[in-house]
Order: structure tokens, then sequence, then C-alpha cells
């Protein structure tokens, strides 16, 4: 069963970015009774601006190093999510909704807290220099467990692995069961074999009453059994099957006859 059953635009409060965008300003009510929903369109459509503001709408952290509130790159999504009504079969505010660029804040934070960690357990060893071993163990006690549970989930380092591996651990240690999960082009770092194995996480959470609204260029991802794909790319917003795709058609005639395309590239 999904959360989020529909979201629609209550009042549009000026005509101002990210109302002026043809897409958002022209946004019929949209369906999310699958448990999973991709928005598809080229850039500058509005599915990620969209996918922000039904986010920050239903209330649901960032993957990141700064609050919501204080982001100063949502301030216009914010706005949307204002002007947005949300249906809900099932609230929940469990979940996250991730950018590429908070990714690498999280990833940033998890080090500095890591590092903040191994010195306070050093300060420690040094406190407790002339104490017992007893002593010392019962002090670093709390910091180690914190510690050993961070690397636990996270892994010792995740700026130690490829992007697409850090990416996939990631998602490993927070996707939750019963989450509502917001995520704008996943696909970037990740190998068409990462972009299957997400797919076999999101099978699984879904077994698990999980959520998915995903913002995508991905013909693998937009592959998904059952997924409602809605395009960007005309005004208003409409519901497109896979096959009718031009992300779609477009790799399939590319990858059956390479050269073709190469060619008339090269003659341009």
């Amino acid at each position: 069963m999904s959360h989020l059953r529909s979201a629609r635009i209550r009042t549009a409060s000026s005509e101002a970015f990210p109302f002026s965008v043809p897409a958002i300003r022209t946004m019929p009510e949209l369906s999310f009774d699958t448990a999973v929903t991709f928005f598809v369109g080229e850039n500058g459509s509005g599915k990620s601006t969209l996918l922000e503001g039904i986010a920050l709408a239903a209330g649901l952290p960032t993957v990141g190093s700064k609050e919501v509130t204080d982001d100063q790159t949502l301030a216009a999504q914010r706005a949307l999510g204002r002007a947005l009504k949300l249906v809900w079969t099932r609230r929940t505010r469990t979940g996250f909704f991730l950018r590429a660029e908070d990714f690498f804040g999280f990833t940033k934070q998890l080090a500095q807290m890591r590092g903040e960690m191994q010195q306070r357990l050093a300060e420690i060893d040094q406190e407790y220099a002339d104490r017992s071993d007893y002593a010392k163990r019962l002090a670093k006690m709390p910091m180690a467990s914190s510690l050993a549970d961070m690397e636990l989930r996270y892994g010792v380092d995740l700026d130690a692995n490829s992007h697409g591996q850090s990416f996939l651990r990631l998602f490993q240690s927070r996707f939750v069961p019963g989450g509502l999960y917001m995520l704008d082009e996943p696909e970037a770092p990740l190998s068409p074999q990462s972009q299957l194995a997400l797919m076999a996480m999101m099978i699984d959470m879904i077994a698990r009453d999980a959520q998915f609204v995903v913002a995508t260029h991905s013909p693998i991802l937009l592959a998904f059994p059952g997924a409602r794909i809605y395009s960007f790319d005309v005004a208003p917003i409409r519901e497109v099957d896979y096959e009718s795709l031009e992300h779609v058609t477009l790799t399939r005639a590319f990858l059956n006859e390479p050269q073709l395309f190469l060619r008339h590239l090269a003659s341009e």
C-alpha cells in the first residue's frame, strides 16, 4: 500500500520560479498510488524541483549536512511545498530525499564525526594514562560504542569506496520498512550493474511497505515493474508508458546501430 496518494497545487503564490516552469504552472493532480513513481524529462523541465517540493511538503529530511530549513538552495522549493496539497493513504515521516550534493555533504559529515570520535578516544587514553585498564575501558565505552555502530552501519570510510559503492552502501544503511523515499537522479554515480542492485533493494523494501518517487533519466530504472511514469517534457505533466519514452527509444536505437549515430555526429 502506498503512503502518499496524490499531490496537487493548492495555490500558486507567485509567477516567479518555480511557478514559472510550464510543467509546474499547469500541474494536474498527480496520483502516487503505486509503490514506485518516476519523474522523467529533460534538464530544466521541473522534475527535480517538483520532487523536492513534494519532499519538503511531506516533511522528509535530506541526507546531508544542512537542515532543510537552513538550506538556501531550497528556498524556491519550500515555496512550492507550501503551495502543494498532499493526500495520504497513511502518513509517514520515515524516509528521506536525496540529491547528489546532499550525499557529498553527508560523507563529509560522517568523516568529521568519525575523526572527532577517534580524537576523543585518544584524549581518554592520555587522561587515563595513570588509571587502571578497567577504568579506561569504562571511560571509552560510550564513544567506542558509537564509533563501532557508525562503522557497522556505514563502513569504516565511505570516501574510501567508489562513488557508486558509497551510494549503494548509503541506501543499504538508510532504507527502512515503511519509509517514503524521494531520490533525484540516483543513477548518476551508478554503473548499469549497480542500478540493478538498487532496483533489487527497492523491491525488497517495497515488500516491507516502502514507497519510492524517483526523478531519473535511466532507461534501466524506468523499467521497474508496475511503476507509474510521469513525463515533464510536455505541459501539463502526463503519464506515459515505458516503450514510448524517448530515453528508451533513443538508447535502444543507439545500442542497435551505434555507428549510424557516430557517423551522423562526425558529419556535423
